[in-house]
């Protein structure tokens, strides 16, 4: 794997909504001011946004990292959250333990885990209940 070419850091406001999507719609700008190809640009856009939004609904915020490589896009997402109980059963489409007032909102549908999955070309989910959780995310520059 090559050095980043570039290595950006977002902080993720956990306390605000209207926020949320911030930081993937930065990295979209920045890919697409790289000349990224439009696939790889959607795929990274749509995993940040999901991991985003769950760090507001389910971690009171975190951080993001992001390593853009000739080869990839990285995404490092840290909270310092309640973690994740059952990871397998929080990757099943649908499943979700959002609140009623953030459903209320639009959010929480249970998509956000498996949209990431499916939109990532690799993922690895590190949660440790009660200290909180780091989502991994990989997509490849094709």
């Amino acid at each position: 794997m090559s050095e980043p070419l570039m290595v950006l850091h977002y902080d993720v406001d956990g306390t605000d909504f209207t926020v949320a999507g911030e930081a993937s719609g930065a990295v979209k700008k920045v890919l697409k001011q790289l000349g990224v190809g439009a696939e790889v640009i959607r795929k990274v856009a749509i995993a940040m946004y999901e991991c985003e939004i769950n760090m507001v609904i389910h971690a009171h915020g975190g951080t993001i990292d992001v390593e853009i490589r000739p080869e990839s896009v990285r995404m490092i997402h840290k909270d310092v959250g309640p973690g994740i109980p059952d990871v397998e059963k929080a990757m099943q489409a649908g499943f979700s333990t959002a609140s009623q007032q953030v459903r209320e909102l639009g959010f929480g549908a249970g998509m956000g885990l498996p949209n990431m999955k499916k939109y990532t070309d690799e993922m690895k989910i590190t949660t440790e209940l009660g200290k909180g959780t780091i989502v991994d995310m990989t997509v490849y520059m094709k």
